[in-house]
């Protein structure tokens, strides 16, 4: 029931029995301030013959409403970027695979052969290979121009769905982010010990079975303040960073705030590891 409606009215007052949108929207956005007995409210009100044709109407229209609400999910900014980063990941690890079998295939036949995605060009345009093969090299072209095109809107995008995280991580990780935690909201709320693992799942369970030392990092290892410190503050650079990113995931979802002080608290963190390693160093020399 609509807010503006008065306590005892139906959910489905000024409705008919087929308006599911209509119906669906009441469900999804009213609210009612005391119970009652609406099946037989709407039989004295005329909307249904009897509570079960009521029943009937509020299963159908409920999901409608679930529908709705899953469709609006669906196409959120952060979901799009999901669906977008998982693309361009898919078309790149198969143009990679392709590539290997278009160069063992072409090195069969080829007196000099090459590597990679750039071989596979040179394949496509050869004229001494068989049709099949070319065409099989211009899929692999094709795959990483796609690959490509879906970063170039990743990168457009991001700083958009996440302003904060997007700055602070890069647009393509912030996306990769997301993604591995199944949206911004969720992301927003895991702690930061959750996020600096995140796409170490692997190495985390094999070491929460006992078989392996716990992981310092997940996909956040790409961070250059991870990724340039020295390997044995890593660790340090790796919470510091995920700590961070964690703040930078929950102002995007809760409020949407540019906040450029998280970039500089940042950068002053991870300087005053190196600093620390550098001191060490220099000590050790003395």
């Amino acid at each position: 029931m609509d807010e503006d409606v008065p306590s005892g009215r139906g959910w489905f007052e000024g409705l008919e029995r087929g308006d599911e949108a209509g119906l669906a929207a009441s469900v999804r956005d009213g609210s009612a301030e005391m119970p009652a007995d609406w099946p037989a409210l709407a039989v004295e009100r005329g909307f249904a013959d009897t509570e079960a044709a009521y029943y009937d109407t509020l299963h159908e229209t409920a999901l409608a409403a679930t529908r709705a609400a899953v469709r609006e999910a669906e196409r959120a900014g952060d979901r799009q970027l999901v669906h977008a980063v998982r693309a361009m990941d898919d078309c790149s690890r198969t143009a990679n695979e392709l590539a290997e079998r278009v160069e063992e295939w072409a090195g069969s036949l080829l007196d000099e052969s090459g590597t990679g995605v750039e071989f596979a060009r040179e394949v496509a345009e050869s004229g001494e290979v068989p049709a099949t093969l070319r065409t099989l090299a211009q899929r692999v072209v094709d795959l990483d121009e796609q690959a490509a095109r879906l970063r170039t809107d990743i990168e457009r995008t991001a700083p958009d769905v996440a302003p904060n995280l997007a700055a602070m991580a890069g647009p393509v990780l912030a996306a990769r982010l997301v993604s591995l935690a199944g949206g911004l909201e969720s992301l927003a709320k895991k702690p930061s010990g959750t996020l600096q693992v995140l796409g170490a799942e692997e190495a985390l369970f094999a070491h929460l079975r006992g078989r392996a030392p716990s992981p310092k990092h997940g996909v956040i290892y790409t961070h250059d303040a991870v990724r340039n410190t020295h390997p044995d503050d890593r660790g340090s650079a790796s919470r510091a960073l995920a700590g961070k990113l964690t703040i930078a995931a929950r102002v995007d979802h809760y409020s949407g705030e540019r906040k450029p002080e998280l970039d500089e608290e940042l950068r002053e963190r991870i300087a005053a590891i190196r600093a620390r390693k550098r001191g060490a160093e220099e000590d050790g020399d003395e």
